[in-house]
């Protein structure tokens, strides 16, 4: 089990801080990239008291876990994609508090994990797309509940400009949107927090490289 605890510092205090940081870097060296630490990800103020009643998440689940980021190494992003992410920050830091939370087959909304439909009537938990749009409903966007709504609710971005909370798709068949079948959320641009199947639990995985992902890797999607 995850010991919870409260997180030691806060991410962001306004999109002016996020700015300055990026404007400093470059002044600095004018790196393309910046090393995004993964406290960068996970240091995020822990959730209000209504939130928690709204969400309810499971004791299992770690709503601000001491360790969650101990496994997750440094990842790279440009620079220049950290200005303006506050809101996909603010998104997958949300997915990630619910790690641990079982998969449910339509489970999961806005107010949190729920009971689904069919075989996923009996587990109270998310799937891929409930999970995604809760975390997003955190950051203030409505994407819709399913897939096809969440592959139209936003702008197209290239997989190079992948920054955190976008969201990242998988097909049966890449040339064919109709054939989507799995979102996942951006930690960065290797891996994603995602509900992975019956069986499991919210979780964070390297997707990128992997084979069976690559095949199905269809397009990045930033929530408007």
């Amino acid at each position: 089990m995850i010991v919870e605890t409260a997180l030691a510092k806060i991410l962001a205090a306004s999109a002016g801080l996020v700015a300055g940081m990026v404007l400093l870097l470059g002044l600095a060296g004018g790196a393309r990239y910046a090393a995004m630490s993964a406290s960068a990800v996970c240091d995020y103020p822990s959730p209000s008291a209504s939130e928690l009643r709204s969400a309810q998440p499971r004791k299992t689940t770690s709503t601000a876990a001491a360790g969650l980021c101990a496994e997750l190494s440094p990842g790279k992003i440009p620079a220049e994609a950290l200005a303006g992410a506050e809101r996909g920050i603010i998104a997958v830091q949300a997915a990630l508090r619910m790690r641990g939370t079982p998969y449910s087959w339509g489970g999961g909304g806005p107010d949190g994990p729920s009971f689904g439909i069919g075989r996923g009537a009996g587990t109270r938990g998310f799937d891929c797309s409930g999970l995604a749009e809760y975390a997003w409903s955190r950051a203030g966007a409505r994407i819709g509940g399913d897939t096809s709504a969440q592959w139209n609710a936003g702008i197209h971005v290239p997989r190079s400009q992948i920054r955190p909370g976008d969201l990242i798709f998988f097909a049966s068949n890449p040339a064919n949107a109709a054939t989507i079948h799995h979102v996942g959320i951006a930690i960065d641009a290797t891996r994603m927090v995602h509900a992975p199947f019956t069986g499991s639990t919210v979780r964070v995985d390297t997707w990128a490289g992997t084979p069976s992902r690559e095949r199905e890797f269809i397009g990045v999607v930033r929530p408007k």
